[in-house]
């Protein structure tokens, strides 16, 4: 009798009517937005218009945009009372009399109008004025609405510009007297902060200018984190096993490892796997009032609070928003603010802390032992080198030093690096080779590990790789590690265009034995679980070129969904009501808000991390939505079911995920969902051990 074990990956589920991403990005010219649009099936990107005069009223706009604006932030933003409470107070304390606001990056306007309302009556209003600008053209149309449902579209002069497009004497008579904005991210400067901040005090405000915020502050803290650790160091983890795969094998640590910069997380969800090891310290600090540098440089002496080994920093930032510093907001960690005996505000998603790894296995410390930091920052990104005096000095900030032939994400890194998830591809693959003699194998997706490990379990097998993310570098990164992992280049071809194999040509006039796919594709990390059944597309581009017996690994896909409790996912989504006494409800369809809806609307079905949304809890079983059979070509699917509820609460939405089975006999599943089953093997005598949870 076949046991089936089923692995869980972690990866994104996705949630009903929720969403976590980051703002949307577009080019702006000639009064047209140009927006990049992925096509899940084929990977193809293309570049979709979006014209200024299109009817603001009509279901072209509704429809063509809602999709775009429901992957942006600009909703959590509005959600987030203690980011608006503490702007308000702040604009209300430094705009005392009529005067020239400029606010850059407006948003739906909730800035400029409480610039516009702290200057008092229509009469104060012929003696100042406010003049915003936002590039992102659908946000433009939203504030003109959101503008003229408040009556402020006479009060306020909007631009749809990047602020470093005004100019004096053109688009504004005189310079600003005061500056509101809020563009800022994660890390801080990743919005262009700093070259928008050195425009605007060159060309568009006047000298000693009044701004809110008027400062921010970074800060750190030394963490020791298993978690964190396997999120980067693919070369010590693969170590431990036993298939014989090296992705990084010894002597070329950096060939294939995560992009050396900050990553944005929400450490609180990390709070008891981490263990801190100095105090919190401070790092840069950035003055909105004057001028700032290109380039910043810092050092900092810090003393560790505990035994253990640095696998990472955490940073965060504090803005002052007001000259006095009387007014604050902190993206400070749950355990900085109730350390300092402050309140838990709340949670939100626009703005989390970041993660910068310390690299390899980290740097081991003792209890007061001295451990220095060099922080260096450009116009959009903080770096950072760690090191004790005794150590040459880490380059970990000089990205040109670096000669990674592939950067992978965190968590595809941390998937690599796992030795279940290992063990389990190599059974699927061993078993599906079986009784095949010199079989051709195509592997339709971006997996260098499933290449390699085919060519090392078969010595007589032909092997076509389609890449179409990684592409030549694929080819690049297969050729520096086919020595170290025993198999020749000369029995795998990289097919680096973009379309899959379309003929007998491709394939030499041979059949396709095995076709095999993870799913993964580079840089699609964000995307919903069915749009990984790309798959199944390129299954059926391939049908007149595969063997009658082939086969087809992954053979099915299965969609499964849980009802689930999400309170601070949903609030931070929730729809729209007054924000600081500013009506902002025709914003909600547009934006995907949650929940009071006109029928027959729903919220949107966006990507998230579960365990990075805050509190939650599961309120149903696990149940099968429909299933998908990639032994035969692709075709339409549906699938309907009724939920039974096994815990009461409030249901917020569905977690919705693939299950991918491996094997005709139904005994190898591969979950990117809730850990319904873990696995692990038993060192000592190779045992499987299956342990029933949910995560």
């Amino acid at each position: 009798m076949l046991i089936p074990f089923i692995f869980s990956v972690r990866s994104s589920w996705t949630i009903l009517s929720l969403v976590t991403a980051a703002r949307a990005m577009s080019s702006i010219s000639n009064h047209r937005a140009f927006q990049l649009r992925v096509d899940p099936l084929t990977g193809n990107s293309e570049w979709v218009v979006i014209e200024e005069d299109q009817d603001q009223g009509t279901e072209i706009f509704k429809n063509s945009e809602h999709p775009m604006l429901a992957m942006t932030s600009y909703l959590d933003m509005l959600n987030d009372f203690p980011r608006n409470r503490a702007y308000a107070e702040a604009i209300n304390k430094t705009i005392t009399a009529p005067c020239h606001v400029l606010d850059i990056g407006a948003g739906t306007g909730l800035l400029s109008m409480m610039a516009a309302r702290a200057m008092g009556s229509e009469a104060s209003m012929q003696h100042g004025k406010v003049t915003a600008c936002e590039s992102y053209l659908p946000m433009v149309k939203i504030m003109r609405r959101v503008m003229r449902l408040n009556g402020m579209e006479k009060k306020i002069n909007l631009f749809n510009k990047r602020s470093d497009e005004l100019k004096v004497g053109v688009d504004i008579s005189s310079p600003a007297d005061v500056l509101v904005s809020e563009i800022l991210d994660s890390e801080l400067l990743g919005e262009g902060l700093i070259p928008s901040l050195q425009h605007a005090h060159d060309m568009l405000l006047v000298e000693n200018p009044s701004t809110v915020p008027y400062r921010a502050t970074t800060y750190g803290q030394l963490v020791e984190s298993s978690f964190l650790w396997r999120l980067h160091d693919l070369h010590n983890n693969e170590v431990k096993a036993s298939d014989g795969v090296r992705l990084v094998p010894t002597g070329v640590d950096t060939i294939l490892g995560v992009k050396p910069q900050q990553y944005a997380y929400h450490c609180d969800a990390l709070e008891k796997e981490i263990k801190l090891l100095s105090e919190p310290f401070k790092i840069f600090e950035i003055d909105f009032w004057k001028r700032p540098d290109s380039h910043g440089e810092t050092q900092v002496s810090i003393k560790a609070t505990n035994d253990g080994q640095i696998h990472a920093v955490v940073s965060w930032w504090v803005l002052q928003l007001d000259r006095e510093g009387t007014i604050f907001y902190s993206t400070a960690p749950r355990w900085i603010t109730l350390q300092n005996n402050k309140s838990d505000e709340g949670w939100c998603d626009h703005w989390k802390q970041c993660v910068w790894f310390v690299p390899g296995q980290g740097i081991p410390v003792s209890n007061d032992e001295e451990v220095h930091l060099q922080a260096v920052h450009d116009e959009t990104s903080i770096s950072y080198n760690l090191y004790k005096q005794s150590q040459t000095e880490i380059k970990m900030h000089d990205i040109k030093g670096v000669d990674s032939l592939l950067l992978l994400s965190p968590e595809r890194i941390a998937i690599y690096g796992n030795d279940v998830w290992r063990r389990i591809m190599l059974t699927a693959i061993r078993n599906a080779l079986k009784g095949r003699i010199d079989p051709l194998c195509v592997v339709a997706d971006d997996s260098v590990f499933l290449t390699i490990l085919v060519a090392k379990l078969s010595n007589t097998s032909n092997i076509i790789s389609l890449f179409p993310g990684l592409r030549a570098k694929g080819a690049q990164y297969l050729q520096a590690v086919a020595d170290a992992n025993g198999f020749s280049m000369d029995r795998v071809k990289v097919l680096e265009k973009k379309q899959s194999v379309s003929s007998m040509l491709d394939t030499n006039h041979k059949k396709v034995d095995l076709l095999i796919g993870e799913p993964f594709y580079t840089g699609t990390e964000g995307m919903l679980p069915w749009h990984n059944l790309r798959f199944w597309k390129e299954r059926t581009m391939l049908n007149s070129v595969l063997s009658e017996d082939a086969l087809i690994m992954p053979c099915k896909g299965v969609l499964k969904a849980c009802a689930m409790s999400l309170p601070d996912l949903w609030s931070s989504r929730r729809c729209l009501d007054k924000i600081e006494g500013f009506d902002h409800s025709v914003a909600n369809t547009t934006l995907g808000a949650c929940g009071e809806l006109p029928s027959p609307q729903e919220g949107p079905c966006l990507p998230c991390f579960v365990w990075q949304s805050g509190k939650y809890e599961k309120l149903s079983s696990v149940f099968t939505i429909m299933e998908f059979d990639f032994s035969k070509p692709i075709s339409p699917c549906s699938g309907q079911i009724k939920v039974e509820f096994d815990e009461p609460g409030m249901c917020h939405g569905f977690a919705l995920w693939i299950d991918w089975v491996m094997d005709l006999e139904n005994s190898i599943v591969l979950s990117t969902g809730p850990v319904v089953m873990e696995a692990w093997f038993e060192p000592s005598n190779g045992e499987l051990i299956v342990k029933h949870v949910f995560s």
